[in-house]
């Protein structure tokens, strides 16, 4: 596909949601990370109504590993692995004050080194909570919406990312994954994609086609 046809896209999808952003709610850059771990095979919904209470009192590593594993487990016990969660954030605020002094790292590769993070998070903190484009945020929307709209033919979402990657100018990297994000849970559903409703309906490869 040319860039000039997702341009027309995503130029649709910015002015039917101009002001997009993460629906995982925060503070600051430890919060935010604390959310996207806790938000791994979660809705956002559930980890922001388990987080409120829990960001009031905890804003720094040093008060996260001072609250302790047991105490967060229990305050997350609603988000589902919520055990393995509980250690990996507990562990992840160690090396954080241990080795980056309880700041959270700008480098993909120093956020990848933390436990429980992985490609797609060190991508949302660096693009949500330092505006640095470092690569594209590929979830299932993402990665749904990417091959119906024929942007990528591939499954891995490292592969998917790096389709977008070639496709996408790199400032517009982290503003790409939040619209599709959004499309993809209002509009471009994965059974029943709203296609009647939809800003692309006359130029999308899969409009009315998908099964």
């Amino acid at each position: 596909m040319k860039r000039e046809q997702v341009f027309e896209f995503f130029r649709r999808l910015a002015e039917a949601n101009p002001s997009p952003t993460t629906e995982l709610e925060s503070g600051n850059p430890f919060q935010l990370l604390v959310a996207v771990v806790l938000s791994a095979q979660a809705t956002d919904a559930s980890v922001n109504i388990a987080c409120r209470p829990l960001f009031e009192r905890i804003r720094t590593p040093r008060q996260m590993v001072d609250f302790g594993e047991d105490d967060l487990r229990d305050a997350i016990k609603t988000i589902g692995l919520f055990n393995t969660k509980a250690k990996n954030v507990i562990a992840l605020s160690r090396a954080l004050i241990d080795r980056f002094g309880g700041e959270v790292p700008r480098t993909r590769e120093e956020l990848q080194s933390l436990p429980g993070v992985g490609r797609k998070t060190a991508n949302v903190i660096l693009g949500n909570a330092y505006g640095i484009n470092e690569g594209v945020t590929v979830d299932t929307h993402v990665g749904r919406l990417s091959r119906r709209l024929d942007f990528t033919r591939e499954d891995d979402p490292v592969k998917v990312e790096r389709d977008l990657m070639a496709l996408i100018p790199r400032e517009d990297w982290a503003l790409i994954s939040h619209l599709l994000i959004f499309h993809g849970r209002q509009v471009c559903v994965a059974r029943r994609p709203r296609c009647e409703a939809c800003v692309l309906s006359d130029i999308c490869p899969s409009a009315f086609k998908v099964p």
